[in-house]
């Protein structure tokens, strides 16, 4: 079964703040040869999620893991979310769609984090 990564930013009008997301794509797309990853936004910015999900069915896609790049669970995680990836489920009820925890619920993130800014202390 053909597997699709889907990370999901928030968007900004101004088209350099995604650098930082497109270049991590590319990086997990090396990394997973197995899956195709792809990037959607909130708002602001192309695609947006529902285009993304639409694009990987038709390519075949029969399991879908959406990777919030969100720190913490705010309203956008809570409502809009939750909201779309249901409108996926029914536009698509034969794809698994699955919704991983945002960037920040995750132990090694913040401890990749901390050591950082640890070492930023310690050079300063």
């Amino acid at each position: 079964m053909a597997v699709g990564i889907v990370l999901f930013a928030h968007g900004a009008r101004d088209p350099e703040w995604a650098a930082p997301f497109r270049k991590l794509r590319e990086r997990i797309a090396a990394r997973r040869p197995d899956a195709t990853v792809e990037l959607a936004f909130l708002e602001f910015m192309e695609p947006a999620l529902e285009p993304t999900v639409n694009r990987l069915a038709a390519d075949g896609v029969g399991r879908i893991t959406v990777v919030p790049l969100f720190m913490a669970q705010g309203g956008h995680l809570k409502h809009d979310l939750p909201l779309l990836l249901a409108r996926a489920r029914t536009a698509h009820p034969g794809i698994a769609l699955t919704l991983a925890p945002p960037v920040g619920d995750i132990e090694s993130i913040l401890d990749a984090i901390v050591d950082w800014v640890s070492a930023l202390e310690r050079i300063a």
